[in-house]
């Protein structure tokens, strides 16, 4: 059933469920490589598009369908297409949206390796990207050219923060006859639903907050018309990057907490912001919460919360940062985001360290930037860990 009409936390538990015969309350894992046809004339029914069912994983499973399908109902799209990671949800959207010599307009903060695959591999076949801060829409308009073919942001940006008004990116494409798309993985459905703003396609790393437990690698897109989402799923399906039933099912089970993991991290990330903003070591922090943060008002129109990702600056740059990461306790010293546990970690070093200097410093960060993901954990606890670990800078 489609539950639209519900509210969001009815929705995340109830969406995309459908009872099979043995009436299971949770969705099963299809741990099948290969469906069975009654017949041969429904196999060929099967393969003209003529019926709906299953052939093979990589085209289509039960497990799999059941998440894109909640995922699609949550960002009020036509259609989800579940990936084996992230990335390869931004390698479909590329190789689907961009052809030779296409152009690319995208935000300069991005995801480390959504760019660096731009920029290492597509450009070998002719595609250009120019990245810029897509929180501008003036330098956004600026970049687009005659054959632009695709707008890509990310809002809230990582690592910078930033925010980039997503109803004014997707008037800028469409008056120049590109598609919209958004990296919605720092907000989640839960905060923000880019396809109600007039995004094209909507994209998660659901390894990330969609998941929440640091325990499988997977990506989503929904798309918010029939014909987009039929090309990408035909690319998806040819590249072979489909997700495993068995990483469904377990995004699935994490999907059904997503409210209250969001409410529970973002309630600390504000207390947290709060205190780093005032202590005597921090050069700066960036948290779209704070009414410091020059997108806050933004975020306040086109979100419903500011989640629970910080960036900030410790006086003393790079090696005070380092510092820090090496003596916080509770924190873990690791990459990835949105899990139930807090992490820390360096962009220059880490996950941006396949951008240069200079692009990071064009993008809006420093190499002595901090990125810390809040968790779940008692908020008085992490702030007790940062005040002990700054004591040491």
């Amino acid at each position: 059933m489609r539950t639209t009409e519900l509210g969001i936390n009815s929705r995340l538990v109830h969406g995309g469920y459908h009872p099979d015969a043995t009436g299971a309350v949770t969705v099963p894992i299809y741990q099948s490589s290969t469906f069975a046809f009654r017949n041969a004339a429904h196999g060929a029914a099967l393969f003209a598009g003529e019926e709906e069912g299953y052939i093979y994983t990589r085209i289509g499973n039960p497990t799999i369908r059941a998440l894109e399908e909640s995922v699609a109902e949550l960002e009020n799209g036509a259609g989800g297409i579940a990936t084996s990671s992230g990335l390869g949800a931004v390698s479909t959207l590329y190789m689907g949206l961009l052809e030779c010599s296409a152009h690319m307009v995208s935000t300069a903060s991005v995801y480390g390796p959504s760019r660096g695959l731009i920029e290492k591999h597509f450009s070998r076949f002719g595609v250009e990207a120019s990245f810029v801060d897509t929180s501008n829409l003036d330098s956004l308009l600026q970049a687009i050219r005659p054959d632009t073919r695709l707008v890509y942001v990310e809002t809230p940006s990582n690592p910078a923060m930033q925010v980039t008004d997503i109803a004014g990116a997707a008037s800028i494409a469409h008056d120049h006859g590109a598609l919209l798309a958004v990296d919605n993985t720092f907000a989640s459905p839960y905060l923000q639903q880019p396809l109600k703003l007039g995004a094209d396609v909507v994209l998660h790393s659901v390894t990330k907050f969609i998941n929440g437990h640091a325990d499988i690698v997977g990506g989503i897109m929904v798309a918010k018309d029939d014909e987009v989402l039929r090309l990408l799923r035909g690319v998806m399906v040819d590249m072979g990057c489909n997700m495993d039933p068995h990483q469904a099912f377990l995004v699935l089970r994490g999907l059904k907490t997503l409210g209250l993991r969001v409410e529970r991290a973002q309630a600390g990330a504000q207390a947290i912001a709060q205190w780093l903003e005032a202590h005597p070591k921090v050069e700066s922090v960036r948290y779209i919460g704070l009414s410091s943060h020059p997108g806050h008002d933004l975020a306040k129109r086109q979100m419903r919360g500011f989640g629970s990702m910080i960036a900030f600056e410790l006086k003393g740059g790079l090696e005070a940062g380092r510092q820090l990461m090496n003596n916080v306790k509770l924190a873990t010293l690791a990459v990835s985001l949105g899990g139930v546990e807090t992490l820390i970690e360096h962009p220059a070093s880490m996950t941006h360290a396949s951008m240069s200097k200079e692009a990071r410093d064009a993008a809006g960060f420093a190499d002595g930037l901090v990125r810390y993901s809040v968790g779940i954990e008692d908020a008085d606890d992490l702030i007790a860990d940062l005040e002990q670990a700054l004591e040491t800078v």
